[in-house]
């Protein structure tokens, strides 16, 4: 018989949870607050997959964190997404530095992270020349990643629904109750009946775990803000630059990301409100005087964004990952926050073939292929384009000119399994409007192919969902109602 499961939260631990999960007999529902996938802190974070080193020994950050980077490489491959072995340079300025990294050193070692060393000041400089000359020394981290956080949750969801998973979206849970042998979680659409019940939640994870369980949990609302420059000029770093980590985290980093821009960030700020995605002046400012440590040329005239993301710091320091206590046939993923990117892939396996075998699932006979993701036109060679634009003319009309994005791509991206709906979503699957201009030139074109693929009103379409409508109504209208 066939179980009614029921993902609360379409971050990349849920997509890749509703994946793994997708292999089995289920009727799986992944439901998320917001208006798509990766809404949360899966959207804006450092999209660092990270070696492993900086997980204290024996804890499930540090077991998650290593077996999800040694998944990246081959799953990254698999699904289509972005992913480079950049590795990491963890620097010291003075000898209590130096034993900082030593510690780092040996955890790394004892989580089974390969290829650490501790570097000194001349091969660094050789290795980076705009690193702080200051410098004294540095932990080596060759096995450090970079990838698309979003990105590998759209692939993941995408790839959970060909296989039959239901995405659901503006649906925030509010409550969630046991009702005889069924879950009900209650909605503003009214409420969604499971068998089983996966809270994957991030900030939110709290509220529902304590509702449900005998043992609480604490979450506090960590915002990290930064900076995004521009990709047009040489980026300074070819490695992710970190300094030492204190109690609130790795710190800022100034690193490359996998489509050539220069990330700076984040900060460590405890919040009382989960949504507060705000950008401040004096966390930037705080950015950037930190960043200036590691590269003394530091420079954000080439800004082209800033922003923040929220990260759920639970109070034990752990990540909780299991069947929740006192709660039957519910299951958790909660406290996720950094190396959670990291360590989600290795997270849904373990938790999904945990849910299967305590939940008596069988697996599905046929699993089905990731759906394929053509080249980016703007990674084509001139000879690919020409091709590109044969099979399809739509190639040949360029809607983001900053980003190189074709019309074929932004239609592309709205017609996928669990395809775009808004402005935004098209800007994290396409990078149309992620370029200089932030959408200055592409979004009304955007919003015109939007409205015609989800054959809605020009006026309906949004930048990130209800209550983000771009356009309030015609000139025609207007004028109708000064007339009148």
């Amino acid at each position: 018989m066939s179980k009614r499961i029921l993902v609360i939260g379409a971050g990349v631990t849920g997509c890749g949870l509703a994946r793994v999960l997708s292999r089995y007999e289920a009727e799986i529902t992944v439901a998320d607050a917001g208006c798509d996938v990766a809404e949360g802190a899966t959207k804006a974070n450092s999209a660092i997959v990270h070696a492993g080193f900086d997980a204290k020994s024996g804890t499930m950050k540090a077991k998650f964190n290593v077996e999800g980077a040694e998944m990246y490489p081959a799953l990254s491959e698999e699904l289509g997404v972005p992913y480079v072995r950049a590795g990491a340079l963890v620097l010291g300025y003075d000898e209590e530095d130096r034993e900082t990294l030593k510690n780092l050193l040996e955890q790394g070692k004892a989580n089974g992270v390969t290829g650490l060393r501790i570097l000194e000041k001349d091969e660094i400089l050789e290795m980076e020349p705009e690193t702080n000359p200051e410098v004294l020394c540095a932990l080596y981290a060759p096995t450090s990643g970079l990838t698309s956080p979003y990105t590998m949750a759209f692939a993941m969801a995408d790839h959970a629904a060909v296989n039959g998973a239901k995405f659901v979206f503006n649906t925030p849970v509010t409550g969630l109750k046991r009702d005889g042998n069924e879950w009900a979680a209650e909605t503003k659409d009214g409420e969604i009946r499971a068998d089983v019940v996966v809270l994957c939640a991030g900030g939110g994870a709290a509220e529902l775990h304590n509702a449900i369980s005998d043992k609480k949990i604490q979450i506090t609302h960590r915002r990290g803000q930064y900076w995004l420059l521009d990709r047009e000029k040489k980026q300074p770093f070819s490695h992710t630059m970190f300094m030492c980590p204190t109690k609130m985290g790795k710190g800022v980093l100034v690193s490359p990301t996998v489509h050539g821009n220069l990330l700076l960030g984040p900060t460590a700020e405890d919040i009382d409100d989960p949504e507060d995605k705000a950008t401040t002046a004096e966390g930037l400012a705080a950015v950037t005087a930190s960043a200036a440590r590691v590269w003394p040329g530091i420079s954000t005239r080439t800004a082209i964004t800033n922003f923040s993301g929220i990260r759920a710091h639970e109070a034990g320091g752990d990540f909780i990952i299991g069947a929740v206590s006192g709660a039957e046939n519910a299951y958790e993923a909660s406290g996720i926050e950094s190396p959670g990117l990291s360590a989600a892939p290795a997270i849904a396996e373990y938790l999904g073939k945990m849910i299967a075998e305590a939940e008596g699932l069988e697996e599905k006979n046929e699993w089905k292929p990731p759906v394929s993701r053509e080249k980016p036109f703007n990674e084509m060679t001139d000879e690919e384009r020409m091709a590109a634009v044969k099979r399809d003319p739509e190639n040949g009309h360029i809607i983001c000119r900053c980003e190189v994005v074709t019309e074929a791509e932004i239609r592309e991206a709205i017609r996928r399994p669990v395809g775009a709906t808004t402005i935004d979503g098209i800007k994290r699957r396409t990078r149309a409007g992620m370029g200089r201009c932030q959408g200055g030139f592409c979004s009304p074109r955007v919003t015109e192919i939007l409205a015609e693929e989800l054959g809605e009103p020009i006026t309906k379409v949004t930048k990130n969902g209800p209550g983000g409508e771009l356009l309030v109504g015609t000139v025609a209208d207007g004028l109708k109602e000064v007339q009148g």
